[in-house]
């Protein structure tokens, strides 16, 4: 590739959606603005790849170059700025906060859950530094003078990747896609209405599930979600699908890199197993794809057709011409792509060590309709359920789930769902 892989989503319009990643770090102390301005500006010394502003190159292709202006930190505001103007100093990411909740908001071209949650923690380890006078013992964060570790900020190349035969190819069921849902949400201003509820586990209860139900929390939140779909939707639809990320890192021995690499894994129900299967069988179905579908030779299977998409990209002369391929060609939502009824994305056990007695939960925001990002933190999970319309038969329903099996939770919403665009340079 020419250019950074970190630039490939800006090609993408954001007319409807947005490709930022906000996060809601609510703490159990009303947040001191100035301290967290130090604080985030300190941490960001440890990633200098995300430091970075957007230019055009000779060819109209985005680039990226170091940006050593301060990361902005505001008092959130009605409108939030967007990523890469003059109000954010350029950058890709910046920082808002009220009361007591921070907001980390970053480009999700550069970086995805995982890649992000390490300045996250950095940056709030850091202000619990600041503000209290205490070093925290928590050995799983990077602390802002650490080194950064053995390919963090390394970018794969195609050379990189296996060039074998997947062992498994998924054959989609045709699961009902929620159409009219997503053209209400999209288009119609008297239905659009991005929002997200806010669950809270204890985790014991999740495990304690997953254990005698030959399940995963990955596989958790997919089954539980579809099952909650089969009590609302019509029965004319045969298929429900569930679609995950899966971070491939490890897949092409690069373990700590940044970068959004991520595969996806495709669980297709067919609306007779929620007649016919106990929940130990939906957890045997659902974890074994997962397991098939995340075998190393199918996630690299996958992030090639990505990688050569790219590669077109650079190929073409003039921004305007490499924004319409990449409009048609976008591997997330381009022709090829395929699409479930919902997805549901695990970003994995984070350890934040003493740092956690500082916080009260954390919840990840991006775009999307029955769309489940769930976190981890100490002892407790913490699930942001979002959809683009304001209809409340799904998390109903999804409650409803919970309680069938006993599974105790804390519900709060809905929030509104409103995140910044990029605002990148067009000529």
């Amino acid at each position: 590739m020419k250019y950074s892989m970190d630039t490939y989503r800006l090609y993408a319009s954001e007319k409807i959606f947005s490709y930022c990643i906000r996060v809601r770090v609510t703490m159990k102390d009303e947040v001191d603005i100035e301290t967290l301005k130090k604080s985030v500006n300190t941490a960001i010394k440890r990633y200098p790849y995300f430091a970075k502003e957007v230019i055009l190159g000779d060819d109209g292709g985005y680039d990226l170059i170091a940006n050593d202006r301060d990361v902005v930190v505001i008092e959130t505001p009605k409108k939030l700025p967007n990523l890469c103007s003059d109000e954010v100093n350029r950058h890709l990411l910046y920082v808002d906060c009220k009361g007591k909740d921070m907001f980390f908001n970053i480009s999700h071209s550069m970086c995805g859950g995982k890649g992000m949650l390490p300045w996250l923690q950095t940056s709030v380890y850091q202000y619990v530094v600041d503000k209290y006078g205490v070093t925290p013992n928590a050995p799983g964060i990077r602390k802002p003078d650490s080194d950064l570790l053995p390919g963090e900020a390394e970018e794969p190349s195609l050379e990189r990747l296996l060039d074998e035969k997947p062992i498994y190819e998924h054959k989609s069921k045709k699961p009902v896609v929620m159409m009219l849902d997503y053209l209400n949400g999209m288009y119609n201003p008297f239905k659009r209405d991005p929002n997200y509820y806010q669950f809270t586990y204890d985790q014991k209860d999740i495990m304690s599930f997953a254990r005698d139900n030959d399940a995963s929390v990955a596989s958790f939140f997919l089954m539980t979600l579809a099952m909650a779909l089969d009590k609302v939707l019509p029965e004319k639809y045969k298929v429900i699908g569930g679609e995950i990320a899966h971070y491939t890192g490890a897949d092409i021995g690069l373990p700590n890199c940044h970068c959004d690499l991520l595969s996806h894994a495709w669980i297709d129900y067919d609306r007779e197993y929620f007649k016919k299967y106990d929940t130990e069988r939906l957890g045997t179905l659902t974890r074994s794809q997962i397991i098939l579908q995340t075998d190393p030779s199918v996630t690299n299977y996958q992030l090639r057709k990505v990688f050569n998409i790219w590669g077109e990209v650079d190929d073409i002369e003039g921004l305007k011409n490499k924004r319409a391929f990449y409009a048609s060609n976008d591997p997330s939502r381009g022709k090829e792509a395929q699409h479930g009824t919902f997805i549901s994305n695990y970003t994995g056990k984070a350890d934040w060590g003493e740092v956690a007695d500082y916080i009260e939960s954390y919840f990840a925001m991006v775009d999307g309709h029955l769309l489940l990002e769930i976190l981890s933190m100490s002892d407790k999970i913490f699930l942001s359920f979002m959809q683009l319309i304001r209809d409340t038969k799904y998390v109903n329903a999804y409650c409803e789930v919970m309680d069938d099996l006993g599974i105790p939770y804390k519900l709060e919403g809905p929030f509104p769902n409103i995140r910044p665009k990029h605002q990148v340079p067009l000529q």
